[in-house]
């Protein structure tokens, strides 16, 4: 069931393919006798829906004015979601995907009794286990895999295959990812990081123009996505790192001595939310754990500095002085004179390190 559908994919790629007023497309031989059948005149959506389809009748037209050549052929067909992989470059991550999070399309797809609205793929090659990879779509294809897996085995996945470079694919990615707002702020951060260096030779102004952004706006979403997991992990979920809040935070770890300590403290505060997780408690909501981390360096200047730890002899001479911890190792000094025989000074340093250990400043921090 071939047949051409360019207009939904240049909708996604012209230049206004946001704008509420379409463009009029005309009507080919190959429309559907539902697309060339006129329609009787109806009352007024609701205010929801009328913008809703302002918005997606926009798409699906404005790109009759896309004469690039990016898109040179695309049919739709209804495949085995099976034979289909997700591509890489797409922003939101598949694995996070859960019947939960997707029940309203699973439902949806349900009640239509089937998908309606085509997800877009392209061709790949020299893969045994695939033939095409999602381009945008990545939710539908997952919840036609669930429901292939549960009492649904002949629901197919609907597809328009489109020939895209990497590029063309990704901003067309990005465009279908900017009405979804289940894709996190993280998640799009780091799609535009690894964009930034994989289709616009790290040139940020570059990329800004190419998909209609605001540098500055860019700049910071590339910024928050340089985050490390470790402090992410403090957060309830990675969804609660959002783009305005944590910019601060992104910020604040240019400081390198700032940095140790947020690290610190996210480590504190992730084991705190896996033990609540465990005991089924709610998590620290991540405004607070957003100031917490904020707050650490602050807090570690204003706190009195700890004597330095030193072991002593029985005779009460010292023999090993811990001289500084930080990320990059510890360390010690042993003092002459203090009598301490070498088997002396080894016990002195298991110890040490041990006391270290317990402090959370060992060398497997």
């Amino acid at each position: 069931m071939a047949r051409k559908q360019s207009d939904y994919l240049a909708a996604l790629l012209s230049d206004e393919a946001e704008s509420p007023s379409p463009a009029p497309v005309s009507e080919t031989p190959e429309d559907s006798e539902a697309e060339r059948a006129p329609s009787a005149p109806s009352p007024a959506p609701p205010r929801a829906e009328r913008v809703r389809g302002a918005t997606l009748l926009g798409r699906e037209t404005a790109l009759a004015r896309l004469a690039s050549g990016e898109v040179r052929q695309v049919t739709q067909l209804l495949l085995d979601p099976a034979r289909v992989r997700i591509w890489r470059g797409n922003a939101r991550l598949y694995q996070h995907l859960t019947e939960e999070n997707c029940r309203e399309l699973i439902d949806s797809i349900i009640a239509e009794g089937g998908q309606k609205v085509p997800a877009v793929v392209r061709r790949v090659e020299g893969d045994p286990d695939h033939d095409y990879e999602v381009i945008a779509g990545t939710r539908r294809h997952f919840s036609i895999s669930w429901l292939r897996a549960h009492s649904y085995p002949d629901m197919m996945f609907v597809a328009q295959v489109a020939q895209l470079d990497d590029e063309a694919a990704f901003r067309l990615a990005d465009l279908e990812n900017r009405a979804r707002k289940d894709v996190t702020d993280l998640e799009r951060a780091r799609n535009y990081a690894e964009a930034l260096g994989a289709h616009y030779g790290s040139h940020l102004t570059r990329m800004a123009e190419r998909l209609k952004l605001s540098k500055g706006w860019l700049s910071k979403m590339i910024k928050v996505a340089g985050i490390p997991d470790d402090i992410i992990d403090a957060f309830p979920s990675p969804g609660d790192v959002q783009l305005k809040p944590a910019y601060p935070l992104a910020q604040a770890l240019d400081d390198h001595a700032a940095a140790t300590v947020i690290h610190a403290e996210a480590a504190r505060l992730a084991t705190t939310q896996r033990e609540r997780r465990a005991a089924g408690a709610p998590a620290i909501p991540a405004a607070e754990i957003l100031k917490r981390l904020l707050d650490a360096p602050r807090v570690a200047v204003s706190q009195p500095k700890e004597e330095p730890f030193t072991w002593t002899t029985r005779y009460g001479r010292p023999a090993l002085t811990v001289q500084s911890v930080n990320r990059q190792g510890v360390t010690i000094r042993f003092h002459a004179g203090s009598g301490a025989d070498i088997e002396t000074l080894s016990q002195a340093l298991r110890d040490t390190l041990e006391h270290l250990e317990r402090q959370g400043l060992g060398l497997q921090q």
